[in-house]
């Protein structure tokens, strides 16, 4: 569905404004035109996270984090360290094996691997420049992990709605049963939302951070799969 239409926004957009003797000028203005976009959406979101330490939001974040923190018991905290390190490097790469067996043995094809890694590595460098720009120290708290970067966005959380959020898309795609698609989507939607919720219970990170982190995360999915579906349209048919 996404790429028929994008096959016929393109078709009459073609039409109106590009070389008709060079097909492929259309989708490299709109690779450049959705460059623009994204940094454009970045550029949004670093002026409306700006105000993440007036005292409306801070109040806000406060009252939020001391009630997770009221739920704080040794189990659920084993549960939180759990998730938490499923959204880092170690957990990552666990999951990108997997998908590689599951890629070349079942599925076989090889360019959801490289969706994916491209996927991750977008949004952790962009974490990266993000955390130095806004420059937010994490909360005043105990924290039950250690961590050694800046507070905003969280990059767990971005991270996870990136990494978790594409891998929803892809399996959204695949042809297989209902209830098993069902179930995917579900186990990785709750391990977005659980470890977005970990970095505040653990301590180390606002409300406000997770949901920045959640907003850039979802930024780069929406951003890669134009840019992928895209690729499709003029691999297949150049012509477009």
């Amino acid at each position: 569905m996404v790429v028929q239409i994008l096959k016929t926004i393109i078709a009459k957009v073609r039409g109106l404004f590009f070389d008709k003797n060079n097909p492929k000028s259309a989708y490299w203005i709109t690779v450049f035109i959705s460059l623009i976009i994204v940094v454009g959406g970045i550029n949004l979101f670093v002026e409306l996270t700006a105000k993440v330490k007036n005292e409306l939001v801070g109040g806000v974040d406060q009252q939020v984090t001391d009630y997770v923190l009221s739920f704080r018991n040794p189990k659920l905290t084993d549960y939180f360290v759990f998730v938490t390190n499923i959204g880092d490097v170690k957990g990552y790469i666990i999951v990108l094996i997997l998908t590689i067996l599951i890629s070349f043995f079942i599925l076989k094809k090889w360019k959801f691997i490289g969706q994916i890694f491209l996927v991750l590595v977008l949004a952790t460098l962009s974490n990266m420049m993000l955390k130095r720009f806004i420059d937010r120290a994490r909360p005043e708290i105990e924290h039950l992990v250690s961590v050694k970067t800046l507070s905003y966005p969280s990059g767990h959380a971005m991270s996870s709605m990136a990494f978790y959020g594409f891998l929803i898309y892809l399996v959204y795609k695949l042809k297989v049963r209902s209830v098993w698609k069902v179930f995917i989507i579900l186990l990785l939607s709750l391990l977005i939302l659980s470890i977005g919720i970990s970095r505040i219970y653990l301590g180390v990170h606002f409300p406000s951070d997770v949901i920045g982190g959640w907003v850039a995360g979802m930024i780069w999915i929406v951003f890669c799969i134009l840019i992928f579906n895209l690729v499709e349209v003029f691999r297949r048919d150049p012509k477009t």
